[in-house]
């Protein structure tokens, strides 16, 4: 046999195992995604199904936790969105080394899962982003249990990315999808500053 004839044998194989596993994916509903880890990349990932999403026509909410000082080149994007599918709001005070004031950071964390929970409550949204909540649930801003509750009793069809570092156990035991990003390499570690397109 020669390298051609392999490779297509090798590529029918692979087809059929392929072939049977989505004949085995028979439950349609939605789907809740963490993104967490010490790497780049949680709430890029979070905001590029934000655009997949809005590209299928479906009613999108954005809440973000913990930034919110500075404006970011993925707010001004969506933004272009508000008017139609995208309900989209940025209800942190920033990064908590800069406020250094808990009392506040826990408020605007208060607030923001409170615009959260209305969401989730709500079967018209189709897709929600919570981008920086592991950090909240981290530093005990929002009570975990709560979040659980909401997240587990949401509408049957609603997919919610949760995105931050230290993502609870409990919660990524009740996840469907849970990815863990790793730093191999990192700019900022050569002293490279946060670049707009990239970080911002």
């Amino acid at each position: 046999m020669d390298e051609e004839a392999r490779h297509r044998d090798r590529m029918r194989r692979k087809k059929e195992l392929i072939d049977r596993r989505i004949a085995r994916a028979t439950i349609d509903r939605g789907v809740l995604v963490v993104n967490t880890g010490n790497g780049k990349g949680k709430s890029s990932s979070g905001f590029g199904m934000l655009a997949r999403s809005l590209g299928h026509g479906f009613r999108c909410g954005v809440v973000q936790f913990i930034k919110g000082s500075f404006s970011t080149g993925e707010e001004a994007f969506f933004r272009m969105f508000e008017d139609g599918p995208l309900d989209y709001h940025v209800m942190g005070e920033g990064y908590t080394w800069e406020t250094q004031d808990k009392a506040r950071d826990i408020a605007a964390a208060t607030a923001a899962w409170e615009e959260a929970e209305r969401m989730l409550r709500d079967p018209s949204y189709d897709f929600i982003l919570l981008d920086e909540l592991n950090i909240a649930l981290v530093k005990n801003y929002v009570p975990l249990e709560r979040v659980l509750q909401a997240l587990v009793a949401r509408p049957e069809r609603q997919h919610v990315v949760v995105t931050g570092r230290g993502a609870p156990d409990a919660l990524v035991a009740v996840a469907d999808t849970v990815t863990e990003m790793r730093v191999v390499k990192h700019a900022y570690q050569a002293g490279i500053r946060a670049q707009k397109g990239v970080e911002l």
